[in-house]
């Protein structure tokens, strides 16, 4: 039995079609991990793809891991030339190679949040800054919101025509990028920028790139920022054989710089695409599916997709409407009293909350 027997037809297109830009649309509990790890051992074993010419990227270490193992367990022998990792990891190997194209020196510090947050202090402090009005925090996220959309020092200050208070934040922004740069030092937004203005300036390191990468895969592409999309589009320029795996449905990350409308665009910029839903939800039961799909369905800066259920039952979705949240309280204890009164271990109960304030009163 092939290890292709256990996909469903979706999944396979989705496996078999290795070459050209692809666009995967896996709606939740779809089985895109698999896909991606199936993907790549399609192209080695069915393509004769050199596993050095594959990367793969994700968001987080932990999504990186996963599929690492993942991979290794699928592919065995050869695996390890595979780049798995997420865009940060990805651009420090580049930058520990190359990073003396743009005048740093190959043993560059990383800086953490804390020492963001100390070398703001010493920039404020130089520049005679009210730390009251223009608060350190807020210079920080604004100067990595900037670099984000990858807009310099130069490029705030332009943007902000008369805008006095803006103006101020690029100065501030000149200053903090001029004191990373005498101490040999990048912060975290920096890792990404700095890899794109590497394969700007330097044509002869992006070749090298585009020619180690001809097959690029990306994950959880609706929270891309748009320094991440230039870093995968310079790296698939040459080759375009670029698949990138999303649900426009689960972009919840704008406030930290994520655009979906780069994802939403992929058919603009790639027109040749191929474009695979993946429509079958293994997770949950039919009402689970339904109720999602009837309320996403009022966004109307979507993908029409019709999601299915891939697994029977019938745990109805309840929905209740409290005055204040003194009632939502009370309901939701009593609600667990008679859970736990109906057999259920209080240790399978969980509650979610949308701010770190909201759980007090029910936990008293």
């Amino acid at each position: 039995m092939s290890i292709y027997d256990t996909l469903n037809p979706p999944q396979r297109e989705a496996v078999a079609q290795t070459e050209g830009p692809v666009l995967i649309l896996a709606g939740a509990g779809s089985g895109k991990t698999r896909v991606l790890t199936h993907r790549i051992a399609y192209m080695m074993d069915e393509k004769g793809v050199n596993p050095w010419n594959i990367l793969a990227i994700t968001f987080t270490n932990k999504a990186a891991q996963e599929m690492r193992e993942r991979v290794d367990k699928l592919v065995g022998f050869g695996s390890e030339s595979i780049w798995v990792s997420t865009f940060h990891s990805a651009c420090v190997r580049i930058l520990r190679r190359h990073i003396d194209n743009l005048g740093y020196d190959t043993n560059f510090t990383i800086y953490d949040t804390d020492d963001q947050k100390s070398l703001m202090k010493d920039v404020c402090r130089k520049m005679n800054i009210d730390t009251k009005i223009y608060k350190e925090r807020s210079l920080l996220a604004q100067i990595s919101h900037a670099k984000d959309e990858l807009l310099t020092p130069d490029d705030m200050e332009m943007k902000a025509a008369g805008d006095y208070n803006m103006k101020k934040v690029a100065s501030v922004y000149r200053e903090y990028q001029a004191a990373l740069r005498k101490n040999n030092a990048l912060d975290f937004d920096d890792l990404i920028v700095k890899t794109v203005e590497l394969f700007e300036k330097c044509g002869a390191v992006l070749e090298y790139y585009q020619e180690r990468f001809k097959y690029i895969m990306v994950d959880e592409y609706q929270d891309t920022n748009t320094a991440q999309f230039k870093f995968v589009s310079l790296l698939a320029e040459k080759y375009k054989n670029l698949c990138v795996v999303g649900d426009d449905d689960q972009s919840i990350y704008r406030f930290r710089g994520s655009k979906p409308e780069i994802m939403l665009g992929f058919q603009k910029i790639y027109p040749q695409a191929k474009i695979v839903n993946l429509e079958v939800n293994y997770r949950c039961e039919p009402p689970i599916v339904e109720a999602a799909m009837r309320l996403i369905a009022h966004n109307e800066e979507r993908f029409p997709k019709k999601i299915r259920a891939g697994k029977s039952g019938k745990q109805k979705v309840r929905f209740q409407y409290f005055e204040d949240c003194y009632k939502e309280n009370a309901f939701l204890a009593e609600d667990i009293r008679q859970t736990v009164q109906n057999g259920v271990p209080l240790s399978e109960i969980a509650v979610l909350f949308r701010t770190n304030m909201q759980p007090r009163a029910l936990m008293e």
